[in-house]
């Protein structure tokens, strides 16, 4: 493989300090033919719609259909689970059968694969729960991060709702108790290979979804490939329907290949298909035969190019993918080039039913093709060809986030990486949010392939991949998969063998653990931090580290031992000469003593920050808006309100807009301390509640406070015009 350096007539000059960081490289995805462009910003949280449209190619169930009808008519919250084994078709039941009696959700429709076959391990039970609960409002930023708390902010925002949960694909009970929604006017409708009997206590009615009658599959058969040819050939359209055995995914690979092929008779498809079904149930047991017999011979009719972008494909490490993936397999490929028609041969396994299209350019497979696809890739692809294409869609990860990573933070220092792969069809957000957005939405499939670039001892590779999802951790915070994501860049770092990247990732896990109140591992990770980075020779590093474990022993109430840290920080940050460093060290000392009680000396250390910061707005403007939150704090403090306001609000109104939560609710805090000491208690008890749901729904151990200040407010149930606002003692 050759070495690719990304950024070749991509990019604008880096600087690379001596450490070997990338400092500000600006990765330009504009300038990549055929980048995929952001047009709209996403749409504003309303009502869910989350169903996957059915298949127009639906036949009988009317038993089943019968059995839902019945339940929903029941009082109380309907439950019920459809099992079978793959391929039988329970997807395609629930599918049609939500989509018919969807007007009965008025408030809604929620719907996940929980991956509970085909894959490494089933979808986090916390990760569906933040998937639900971002599509009923609750921005990214304001999950907590516990499976206890999700849960219950969860059954908060469904009750008294009139919701359908369609949870496909469930691996235990365990996983879907928790997604159950908690009003009685709500449904949950199951899909699983098991029956999930313990869902019974919960309410839940099992129903078994049997193979197909032989007149059903002919009529599913007729529907596909019409009914003027199932005439023409009556006996052996019966024929090749019963040997699919009653399968609709069997059925529809085969209808499908007919419908492609006019010309091509039934008698000639029915022959083959039983040939291989008797040379399939010799030599293997395991599956139903007439399954795997349909995806052979599916498979056999693909182009060479498409079947092989088939069985790589198998090899990405997410349920979900878009093109860019798919073009990187596809470049790859035998006698293919940078600009392969990665789309066109994905056309073609659309057109057989071995792809699905799961939204607008937004691709998986059935578990049972992947499973397929992935035996004729252990078959068929050498191991390094197999290597190649996983690789291939590792560095299309890397390099795509990369671009989203420099929009939203441009200042930060990056490790420079070599790639060995030409990274094609990137993302090219115009905003910070749109960059936030785009990896929000690949958030898993970076997870999973920085978790498979370890596996297969790409340890480099796995560490970039921690490293270039921070700026949404930084933004949008999903603490429970940060941890995790930090966990695994400090060991992908320890098996690269380098210093800088551990004690980055060291540095990052402490903070992790100090906000989760972890504090006993988070010290000790900080102290290892410090430690690493100055055995790298990375002083800006250490003394980061450093700051943080002064900020770990402000939080956990040794404020003394904290100031005194924060200024030893300053002074040696002052000696290195990075003004926006300097500048975040003084917002920690001015916001700690504020709190302190030394008002006018915060107020000298936050305007200083104010200062260095001010240049850095634009690629910044998080920390300037911190500047506003601790001077509002700070002259609070000397009572001088109506300055105190103007920052608070301007930095309130700035965190929201950043989607930063947890600072959004400091501002609305603060103006609630303001309101209160004007004597507005209308207006403090409205600042005070809504920044109690931000704490609640983030699990901040701030809300019992919080909850403490709204229950001492006493009358403050009008609005000022009507009790009186009180005067502006400023």
């Amino acid at each position: 493989m050759r070495g690719y350096s990304f950024g070749a007539g991509n990019t604008h000059p880096a600087t690379i300090n001596t450490a070997g960081v990338v400092v500000g490289t600006s990765l330009q995805a504009g300038s990549i033919a055929g980048g995929v462009h952001f047009h709209h910003k996403s749409p504003p949280p309303g009502t869910p719609r989350q169903l996957v449209a059915p298949s127009r190619f639906f036949v009988g169930r009317e038993e089943e259909l019968s059995k839902l009808r019945s339940l929903l008519a029941a009082p109380g919250r309907a439950l019920a689970v459809l099992s079978g084994p793959g391929g039988i078709g329970k997807t395609g039941l629930a599918r049609r059968w939500a989509e018919d009696n969807k007007d009965a959700f008025p408030d809604g429709q929620l719907h996940i694969d929980l991956g509970g076959v085909g894959y490494d391990s089933p979808l986090d039970p916390g990760e569906a729960l933040g998937v639900f609960l971002r599509a009923l409002g609750v921005p990214s930023a304001e999950l907590p991060p516990s499976l206890q708390e999700l849960a219950a902010l969860y059954r908060s925002r469904t009750a008294d709702r009139a919701l359908l949960v369609l949870l496909e694909n469930a691996h235990s009970a365990a996983q879907v108790r928790v997604l159950l929604p908690s009003s009685s006017s709500g449904m949950a409708l199951v899909t699983s290979r098991s029956r999930l009997a313990g869902l019974i206590p919960e309410g839940g009615v099992l129903i078994e979804v049997p193979p197909l009658s032989l007149a059903e599959s002919l009529n599913l058969l007729t529907h596909i490939v019409g009914p003027q040819r199932v005439a023409r050939e009556r006996q052996e359209a019966e024929h090749l329907a019963a040997t699919c055995g009653g399968l609709p995914i069997a059925l529809c690979l085969v209808g499908a290949r007919l419908a492609a092929r006019p010309r091509l008779t039934l008698a000639r498809v029915s022959r083959d298909l039983s040939d291989e079904t008797s040379r399939l149930t010799v030599l293997d047991r395991s599956q139903d035969a007439s399954i795997l017999a349909t995806f052979d011979w599916s498979y056999r009719a693909l182009g060479a190019a498409p079947a092989a972008l088939y069985r790589r494909l198998a090899l990405h490490p997410g349920q979900e993918f878009g093109l860019g993936p798919i073009v990187a397999v596809t470049s790859g490929l035998p006698g293919a080039g940078p600009a392969a028609d990665g789309g066109g041969h994905a056309e073609i396994l659309l057109e057989a039913n071995m792809l699905q299209e799961v939204t607008e350019e937004r691709f998986q497979f059935h578990d049972l093709l992947r499973l397929h696809a992935l035996r004729k890739a252990d078959a068929e692809d050498t191991s390094a060809e197999r290597a190649q294409a996983l690789l291939a869609m590792l560095e299309w990860y890397l390099a795509a986030a990369a671009v989203a990573d420099e929009i939203v933070t441009p200042y930060r220092r990056r490790l420079p990486y070599v790639y060995f792969t030409d990274p094609g069809e990137l993302p090219s957000p115009a905003t910070r949010d749109e960059a936030l957005t785009w990896l929000d939405r690949e958030r898993l499939n970076l997870m999973s392939a920085a978790g498979a670039a370890l596996e297969h001892g790409w340890a480099e590779l796995s560490w970039q991949l921690a490293d270039v999802i921070w700026a949404l951790l930084l933004y949008r915070k999903h603490y429970r998969d940060r941890r995790i994501i930090d966990a695994r860049g400090v060991e992908a770092a320890r098996l690269w063998g380098n210093a800088w990247a551990e004690g980055r990732m060291l540095k990052r896990l402490g903070r992790t653990c100090t906000v989760v109140g972890d504090h006993r591992a988070a010290e000790e990770h900080l102290q290892t931090a410090m430690l690493r980075s100055n055995e790298a020779g990375d002083a800006h590093g250490a003394e980061e580290a450093h700051e943080m474990l002064a900020a770990l022993y402000r939080d956990s109430g040794r404020e003394a031992l904290a100031l005194e840290t924060f200024h030893q920080v300053l002074q040696a940050k002052r000696g290195l000469g990075e003004s926006r460093n300097v500048g975040l060290t003084l917002i920690n000392i001015g916001m700690l003593q504020s709190r302190m009680g030394r008002a006018g000396e915060a107020i000298v250390a936050l305007r200083q920050a104010e200062a260095l910061l001010t240049q850095l707005a634009d690629a910044d403007p998080y920390n300037l808006f911190r500047v506003k939150i601790g001077l509002a704090g700070a002259y609070l403090h000397l009572g001088e309100l109506r300055t105190a306001q103007a920052a608070a609000a301007e930095a309130g109104e700035g965190m929201r807009t950043l989607g930063s939560a947890f600072e959004h609710a400091e501002a609305l805090d603060l103006l609630g301390l303001i309101s209160e000491r004007r004597g507005d208690l209308f207006s403090a008890r409205r600042h005070f509640t809504t920044a109690l749901d931000i704490y609640d729904s983030l699990g901040s151990s701030r809300a019992g406070g919080m909850r403490a200040r709204i229950d001492g407010l006493a009358g403050s149930d009008a609005p000022p015009e009507v009790k009186g606002a009180g005067k502006d003692i400023d």
